[in-house]
């Protein structure tokens, strides 16, 4: 299963699930990405984390480590 961890800089994909559990899971879903979400990787930090994301009309940075229970599917919209 691809995560949001592998989507490179300039594509956009769509959730389709979490993998995390507890707090981990509650805060994601918190942030916005939850199932159906398209998100849009911006750009990453200069050393490759965290990852910069347009979500929902904001821009969200989050962990490699978080985007890795993220998981995606390509976004088929141009």
């Amino acid at each position: 299963m691809t995560t949001l961890k592998d989507v490179k800089v300039g594509e956009s994909a769509v959730v389709t699930g979490l993998t995390g559990a507890g707090a981990l899971k509650r805060r994601i879903m918190d942030m916005g990405l939850t199932k159906g979400t398209r998100v849009h990787v911006r750009k990453l930090a200069p050393l490759g984390d965290p990852i910069e994301l347009t979500v929902r009309g904001y821009e969200l940075s989050i962990r490699k480590d978080e985007a890795a229970s993220i998981e995606v599917k390509p976004d088929a919209r141009p």
